[in-house]
């Protein structure tokens, strides 16, 4: 038996009329459908309830929309809590690496979720503690990089217990997913994004050093100067000369509802 979807968000790409338009189909769908819809911004359709990002995590949800492109969706599973699915669709996003590779229209795809015709595609994500203080999740990456442009710093990688010491910009930990984004930028590899493992890649280190594979452990970088932490791309936050940060797993993979095929998804959308 399929569950019944009773309450359903739906997060859109900022200032993007062709994802707003996207959107007040969804909810107009939805509304048909009797399902309760919430919105953290107003779409112009009478029957979404519009709430605070805040009170979004708080919201028991059985499927959020993510309509955009890569950055609509990442913000997306930050507004959520725990595992709720996202179906993403990219409309008036970009490359839109993350969204549902589907070829059919949006009202086909609307009504295969109600028919039950889907999969779940489950993602590690990965969170950041910082003196103390925990931040996350991140789906695709934690980049570390350094605050001071005239200095390059030593920075201290710690993983299995083992330490990599070295100057150098700063380093990306990657989750699979993210092997598409920043990593893929500085030439580390593409990896399969069912995989639950993380890459370790050094920015600009003074002697060459190749990118590492390892599973999940906690992950303890310190740096001789200040440095940014930047989770997904959309969140900075600070750390002081030698603190430690820690990476690890976050304790709710990132779930997608899929109606497509099964396979390698970044691949299909970089075009191989």
């Amino acid at each position: 038996m399929v569950p019944r979807i009773k309450n359903v968000a739906i997060v859109t790409k900022i200032k993007n009329d062709l994802a707003k338009n996207a959107a007040r189909n969804v909810a107009k769908f939805l509304d048909e459908k009797k399902v309760k819809v919430f919105s953290i911004e107003q779409l112009g359709a009478n029957n979404v309830h519009l709430v605070d990002p805040s009170e979004l995590a708080k919201t028991d949800l059985d499927l959020v929309f993510a309509i955009g492109g890569d950055g609509t969706t990442l913000r997306a599973f930050r507004m959520i809590s725990k595992s709720t699915p996202v179906f993403s669709l990219n409309i008036g996003g970009t490359r839109g690496i993350l969204a549902e590779a589907n070829t059919k229209p949006i009202e086909q795809q609307l009504q295969d979720i109600f028919n039950g015709n889907y999969f779940y595609d489950k993602r590690l994500r990965l969170q950041a503690k910082i003196d103390g203080k925990m931040v996350g999740a991140a789906l695709n990456d934690i980049v570390i990089t350094r605050t001071n442009l005239t200095k390059t710093p030593v920075v201290t990688i710690k993983v299995l217990d083992y330490p990599i010491s070295q100057k150098m910009d700063g380093v990306i930990i990657s989750t699979a997913t993210g092997s598409t984004g920043h990593a893929l930028s500085l030439g580390g590899p593409i990896v399969h994004e069912n995989m639950k493992c993380v890459m370790i890649l050094p920015i600009a280190p003074v002697n060459k050093t190749p990118a590492l594979i390892v599973d999940i452990n906690d992950i303890v970088i310190s740096s001789t100067d200040s440095s940014k932490i930047i989770i997904d791309g959309q969140q900075v936050f600070d750390s002081k000369w030698k603190s430690n940060i820690i990476i690890s797993k976050y304790p709710y993979d990132g779930v997608f509802l899929r109606i497509g095929k099964r396979g390698i998804r970044q691949l299909e959308k970089l075009g191989f």
